[in-house]
């Protein structure tokens, strides 16, 4: 499967694009990366060099994809932080592209806008782009807690309000939503929820919790998830397969007291999880 990935990018390090790109291709898929900012390493570190991009690079690239005839073949967009509506416009722009060429590709939106204790972290005007643009045009969403709180305007403070938020962000548009970190009433202190739903039902994964904070997660969980449930069609089957890797994935790092994602050094977590967990019917 082609993919192309629409996403800021880090020489140094895994967010965006240099968290994304790389489960994809261990998983068999040809990606296509177009890069909206192009850093030094995440903005984390309080310091950084390089350079955002505008709307017209991105759609001087996709024209250059575009001559080569290849966006038949193109099967799924992703997109994750957008550092302006100008560049939120393009990426529409580009899966609407896509979607002309072939009408079955699927589009994923990571819809950046902020984090439980953060708030809204994303430049003015982004949260409402998402909310009222990019997220009705997606076929997949991977909102966090509070994300989705933000985009329904509903309270997600037990499974069932987080089933309720869910089945709301559906009726906007996209038909499949992954929730990717929950915490509710019902989660043990020592755990992590992640559920996904589709046209067919709920599922939640609950996994231990690590004690690590890092970037870029987000970002490798939504490439996993929107390939195995691109190849699946089942978001139950997908989100078992998500949140072994990134388990594992994160497992290693927080073994490594590694402020970023081993993200090459544990590769083998994407193709063969060294754990796995219950997909419950929620």
């Amino acid at each position: 499967m082609n993919i192309l990935s629409i996403q800021s990018h880090v020489a140094y390090g895994h967010v965006g694009n240099a968290s994304a790109v790389f489960p994809m291709q261990r998983l068999g898929c040809e990606v296509w990366p177009i890069h909206t900012v192009q850093f030094s390493n995440h903005t984390g570190y309080g310091a950084w060099k390089g350079r955002v991009f505008d709307g017209s690079m991105i759609d001087e690239i996709m024209d250059g994809i575009a001559d080569r005839g290849v966006l038949s073949s193109c099967g799924g967009v992703i997109s994750g932080y957008m550092g302006s509506s100008d560049i939120g416009h393009a990426i529409l722009s580009a899966v609407a592209r896509v979607k002309a060429a072939n009408p079955a590709a699927l589009y994923a939106c990571d819809p950046v806008i902020g984090d439980v204790g953060r708030g809204i972290f994303v430049r003015p005007g982004i949260p409402e782009f998402m909310r009222d643009r990019a997220v009705p045009m997606a076929n997949l969403v991977t909102p966090n807690q509070f994300e989705l709180e933000y985009l329904t305007g509903l309270p997600v403070s037990t499974l069932a309000e987080a089933k309720q938020a869910v089945a709301a962000l559906q009726r906007r548009g996209p038909e499949v939503v992954l929730l990717t970190s929950m915490v509710t009433s019902e989660t043990p202190p020592d755990s992590i929820d992640m559920m996904a739903a589709d046209g067919s039902g709920a599922w939640r994964v609950r996994t231990p919790k690590l004690g690590i904070s890092v970037n870029g997660a987000g970002d490798a969980i939504m490439a996993l998830f929107f390939v195995h449930f691109a190849r699946s069609r089942s978001a139950a089957e997908a989100l078992g397969q998500a949140a072994a890797s990134i388990y594992g994935l994160l497992k290693r790092t927080a073994e490594a007291g590694s402020r970023e994602i081993l993200t090459v050094a544990a590769q083998d977590e994407f193709v063969n999880p060294s754990r796995r967990f219950p997909v419950e019917a929620v």
